[in-house]
């Protein structure tokens, strides 16, 4: 087996590829509110560790909307770069932007997962790069297409994760105290019954 090392907020960048609404319509394999919710997570997460963002949207005039409202509002100082490709890894202006950060570890999101996730990772997996797909956060048309695009995925190299171990993996302590309440406050806002237990613990485990 291949020495995967843990990420670090220094090593990665986060590609998200049309988090947009016309697109959410169709996404079939799970809850679309939770897939909303897990990839504002995940730009939140990626802010607050200063992980570098790059966005790209398609069809945005015509069918599927702008960049979602609730990742516009997280990703105030990023600007989504439109494309006409479905493969983000073959228009000049995003994979430009891509290379421009430096990062040889890239962590995708997004939707379709059969199309417009798969493609690019595909590509930046040909070109030698290391990529995660953060699985809860892509949607596909259905279960089964999703599921059978991430086993492609993962078939090729690339290596599954989730919104919550991403954070975990960029906190790693939580008495890294510069990072500590907004990755708390992450968590409690998207993480279910595991927010829930620490707005519990807030309240009960108070100074002597």
């Amino acid at each position: 087996m291949a020495n995967i090392p843990l990420l670090t907020p220094a090593d990665c960048a986060l590609v998200l590829v049309d988090e947009q609404a016309g697109l959410a319509f169709a996404a079939g394999s799970a809850d679309r509110q939770l897939l909303r919710s897990n990839a504002v997570a995940l730009a939140r997460t990626a802010t607050a560790f200063s992980v570098p963002v790059v966005v790209s949207t398609s069809a945005s005039k015509v069918y599927s909307g702008p960049l979602m409202p609730p990742l516009r509002t997280v990703l105030t100082d990023v600007t989504p770069i439109e494309r006409r490709n479905m493969n983000l890894w073959e228009d000049d202006a995003a994979k430009a932007a891509i290379v421009a950060t430096g990062r040889k570890t890239l962590v995708f999101a997004g939707l379709l997962t059969e199309a417009c996730v798969s493609f690019p990772v595909l590509s930046a997996l040909a070109d030698s790069y290391k990529v995660y797909v953060v699985a809860d956060a892509c949607g596909g048309l259905t279960p089964a297409s999703h599921d059978a695009a991430l086993r492609r995925l993962e078939q090729a190299g690339a290596i599954m994760t989730s919104w919550l171990q991403f954070l975990l993996e960029m906190q790693r302590d939580w008495t890294r105290h510069d990072t500590y309440e907004a990755a708390r406050s992450i968590v409690v806002d998207h993480g279910g019954g595991y927010g829930i237990g620490l707005d519990y613990a807030r309240d009960m485990i108070k100074p002597a």
